[in-house]
């Protein structure tokens, strides 16, 4: 079955430092093993994305944001439980994840996964996922795999075949940042 050679074969690449295209709960999207710098790195580089804007990760629930946000306002358990799409929340201080996650400020942007193949491949990873849009930095967002780059595509340590014909648009998931006291503001619906 398809869906398990790409689990396996992503597993394979992450433990080896590498780089995914995988599609998420939102838009399809590049991924690494967050605590690894020269993963993190790669990134950075098949995105041409410069240093200082930080990487969001995928969590596949409460107990693993809390491993990796060093803050979690009583706010989040509400607006996680009211949220009926994807939701990614800025959170005060990230902690446990390498340099580039984390904006300059600490800040670490952590989306609670919904999506059967991602949720499992957090799962037997045992780690949170990056995960950044497929794209280089200036271009769209693509809302299906046949808009990603080839030269993504390409640079890519492995490439997920499941849902690639998924004809479904995408798109970006709001984006919300909570403070210590629970204050939130909406940076992107």
């Amino acid at each position: 079955m398809q869906f398990e050679e790409d689990l396996r074969q992503c597993l394979r690449v992450l433990k080896e430092g590498g780089v995914i295209l995988y599609p998420t709960d939102t838009v399809w999207g590049l991924g690494c093993d967050p605590a690894n710098p020269e993963a993190v790195k790669k990134i950075f580089r098949i995105k041409a994305r410069e240093k200082g804007k930080s990487l969001i990760i995928l969590v596949n629930g409460l107990q693993m944001l809390e491993r990796y946000a060093a803050d979690v306002p009583d706010i989040v358990y509400q607006l996680t439980s009211v949220s009926d799409s994807p939701l990614t929340i800025i959170y005060p201080r990230g902690k446990n994840l390498a340099e580039g996650i984390c904006a300059d400020d600490g800040s670490v942007g952590i989306r609670i996964c919904n999506d059967d193949f991602c949720n499992e491949l957090i799962y037997r990873f045992r780690k949170p996922l990056v995960s950044t849009s497929a794209n280089t930095s200036g271009k769209p967002s693509p809302s299906g795999f046949s808009e990603i780059e080839e030269a993504v595509i390409n640079a890519a340590g492995y490439t997920v075949k499941y849902r690639q014909d998924d004809k479904r648009k995408y798109s970006a998931s709001p984006v919300i940042r909570v403070e210590r006291n629970g204050v939130f503001s909406i940076l992107r619906k």
